[in-house]
């Protein structure tokens, strides 16, 4: 066990807590969740993979490859979601995603918005926009304080000029391609009601910026990575994993995200949701994306750890916001 997961272990084993056996077990696979590079232009303080611009892992256009034959080859695989890092850095990206959208009914771009305005990145907008893609765009809050205090100064400026120019293109617009906000805490709390904070969100951009978009995500801090350290230095995580601990709901088990999708490292390895990725505990079967290749995606127990208390606290939490 490494030293991220045996912190967690103030609270009870999470598969010895759950009350649905079939849970701990993947069903059809639906997503393929691609992580393209570690590499970014920030280094915000929750970022769970720690990314940031001094990280050089990238996944090469075989690996790529990999995955497309994959996807290409499963009659149950209909999304590809694309992340990072900010996942727009990979010097292979725009082929990666232009030969994405080729195969797949829907494909998510997972951006940090202000990649967007760096030079060498100001195409990719128009690109969204002739691609039809699913922008999910991180906005960790609406008011200005609050978000540079997450992910530094003056990144909320540089994210609302770039949501003003998606909405130019049309992204969240009515009859344009969908354009996605995440919410994540400012701090060691769960998100409020996913529909709530979404109605807000809607009030104060439209309001104050002439933001449209089309649905707000609210997703739960896992204690791992950078969010994971900053409880232990600061002495909350013990506070933190039992407040998790505590809003357990059984609800949640069937829709775990680590059910339905398959998530790729940047160097093939196969694992079962991003926080397992960041943690590097991989799937019970140890295949790479080349092994897939061979033999197909085939059912198997789910690799669980204590911060999976996170996806199934409260209102459930997911890549996709909360899930019940």
């Amino acid at each position: 066990m490494n030293d991220q997961l045996r912190r967690l272990s103030v609270v009870p084993a999470f598969e010895s807590h759950m009350t649905d056996p079939e849970a701990a077990y993947t069903d059809i696979i639906t997503t393929m969740q691609v992580n393209i590079g570690l590499q970014c232009n920030q280094a915000c303080k929750h970022c769970h993979v720690k990314g940031g611009p001094d990280r050089t892992e990238a996944m090469s256009r075989e690996v790529m490859e990999c995955c497309l034959d994959v996807f290409r080859n499963d009659e149950h695989l209909n999304t590809i979601d694309i992340t990072g890092g900010a996942p727009e850095m990979n010097p292979d990206f725009r082929w990666f995603l232009k030969e994405c959208c080729k195969l797949a009914d829907t494909v998510y771009v997972r951006t940090n918005l202000t990649i967007l305005e760096q030079p060498g990145y100001e195409d990719l907008p128009e690109l969204y926009r002739d691609l039809g893609v699913t922008v999910f765009a991180s906005l960790p809050y609406y008011r200005e304080k609050d978000a540079d205090r997450q992910r530094g100064k003056g990144v909320f400026q540089s994210s609302i000029r770039m949501l003003q120019k998606l909405n130019s293109l049309g992204i969240g617009e009515p009859g344009g391609p969908d354009l996605n906000l995440v919410y994540n805490p400012g701090g060691a709390f769960l998100p409020p009601e996913q529909g709530a904070m979404g109605d807000l969100y809607h009030q104060k951009l439209e309001k104050d910026f002439g933001i449209h978009f089309t649905n707000l995500f609210a997703i739960t801090n896992n204690p791992v990575g950078r969010f994971g350290d900053f409880l232990e230095r600061s002495g909350n995580l013990e506070r933190y994993m039992n407040t998790l601990f505590d809003a357990y709901n059984p609800a949640s088990e069937p829709a775990m995200m680590c059910r339905f999708q398959i998530s790729v490292g940047y160097d093939g390895r196969i694992f079962d949701c991003d926080f397992n990725q960041a943690v590097d505990l991989p799937v019970t079967t140890k295949e790479t994306i080349f092994d897939l290749r061979k033999h197909g995606i085939q059912k198997r127990h789910i690799a669980l750890a204590n911060y999976c208390y996170g996806c199934t606290a409260g209102q459930g939490s997911s890549c996709g916001g909360a899930t019940n």
